[in-house]
């Protein structure tokens, strides 16, 4: 029998789950271990509210969950409950699905005053997850700046421009739908370092942006390249740069502007103990294609900045760590004997959700690899003796359950769910025992 423990309930912990099922059946044990009472990581708290369809993919990791071999362990925080060397000496395998949860900072002056928010925490924020719940962003004008050129940055400015009709069937938070639909944000600026040629943006999100009742998309024509150029494009970012073509036709009036400032790095951000504007400058692909500053600059005003550039794996005591890339240190997803990285936790902050699942299916072949099946460590049993005599207050996915029932029972009409917030409302809402 091999003992797994996965540390992050997202989906490179499921994937990885499901992989250690098929190569090894019967004689496998895992536990997904969380430090929230509640499972699926950023299918949770990082998807848009108003892409359910993706969310869907949390049903599949239910099928995971509820076999016979997996478990789900919630509420354990490692390092308070129980540290990474304690795992290794319960489990044959060890693997970090941690994930990316921290955000890169901007690095520029400024980037401290109230009204800078990382994307982690704003879409964390409308998301309903408890470290974010209290954030309270600032949105009341003039403007909001994103920064980013990924999808990421796109959602930021869609949730931001939306209606609360347009939010139906969407499981965003009651108290961010709310603040959102006060707002009097009438224009929205999405900075990008390079060109329209260079985007991380996908067709579907781009076009989400052509289809809002009170926004419209705007791009600068002089920052397009010529048509011609687009034919050497692969086919996705060809119809992503389509979608920039249309915008740059758009003339319509709507009381919320989307632009597309292309050739742009925010160099500053200044504002007299908030955000008040942004010092945007002027940039320039030198023959490598990397952006570089040509001294121009301008400001944009903004009492709200979104940092869409990316994010970090936190540190874990005990763990090499690879400060430069922002993630664990590993080879191929090897730390270390029986310790094991998977997901962003392993290659950073790259590909999508469905790249996890490759990941996992390599991680179960390292163990396979690296490990027997007869090394008498105990796993499940030795885990459950340790958190009971430290009186740790374990969530099962039964317990999760419950907590997603209420949810159902708590949601506005037409919304799948209502969150908890908090870590208290979600293990009250668990049912008794």
């Amino acid at each position: 029998m091999r003992h797994v423990a996965v540390i992050g309930s997202g989906p490179a912990g499921y994937y990885t789950a499901e992989a250690c099922q098929k190569a090894f059946g019967d004689e496998v044990r895992v536990d997904i271990i969380d430090r929230l009472p509640v499972p699926y990581g950023l299918i949770r708290s990082g998807v848009a509210p108003d892409h359910q369809s993706i969310k869907a993919v949390s049903k599949r990791y239910e099928a995971t969950a509820l076999s016979d071999n997996v478990r789900f362990v919630g509420n354990v925080m490692i390092g308070r409950d129980i540290s990474i060397p304690e795992l290794v000496e319960r489990y044959d395998a060890v693997v970090l699905a941690t994930g990316a949860p921290h955000d890169r900072a901007l690095g520029i002056p400024g980037d401290d005053l109230p009204g800078v928010i990382g994307s982690a925490a704003f879409v964390g924020w409308y998301n309903g997850h408890p470290d974010f719940a209290d954030l309270a962003p600032v949105l009341d004008g003039p403007g909001a700046v994103i920064v980013g050129a990924g999808n990421v940055a796109l959602d930021v400015a869609r949730i931001l421009a939306k209606t609360g009709d347009e939010f139906a069937g969407s499981d965003i938070v009651a108290g961010a739908l709310a603040a959102l639909g006060e707002h009097r944000i009438g224009r929205v600026t999405i900075l990008a370092r390079r060109g329209p040629h260079e985007i991380a943006m996908t067709p579907k999100e781009l076009g989400e942006l052509g289809h809002l009742a009170r926004a419209t998309a705007r791009v600068d024509p002089a920052d397009l390249p010529p048509v011609e150029a687009d034919a050497a494009l692969d086919p996705g970012l060809r119809k992503s740069v389509t979608h920039l073509r249309a915008f740059a036709e758009n003339t319509a009036d709507a009381p919320i502007t989307i632009d597309f400032d292309f050739f742009a790095m925010p160099v500053a951000i200044e504002g007299d103990g908030k955000v008040e504007r942004v010092v945007v400058e002027r940039t320039e692909l030198d023959s490598t294609g990397r952006a570089t500053g040509t001294g121009e600059t301008y400001t944009i005003p903004a009492g709200l900045v979104v940092s869409c550039i990316g994010y970090r794996t936190p540190p874990l005591e005990g763990v090499p760590y690879d400060a430069k890339l922002g993630r664990f240190a590993n080879e191929e997803g090897r730390i270390g004997p029986g310790l094991y990285a998977v997901g962003w936790a392993r290659r950073g902050p790259t590909g999508t959700i469905g790249t996890n699942r490759p990941d996992g299916f390599m991680i179960a072949d390292h163990i396979a690899a690296d490990t027997t099946g007869d090394s008498g460590k105990q796993g499940r049993a030795a885990l459950d003796a340790l958190l009971a005599a430290r009186k740790v207050d374990v969530v099962t996915f039964r317990d999760w359950q419950g907590i997603e029932r209420a949810e159902i029972a708590n949601a506005r009409a037409g919304a799948p769910r209502e969150k908890f917030t908090s870590l208290e409302a979600m293990l009250a809402a668990r049912d008794p025992a």
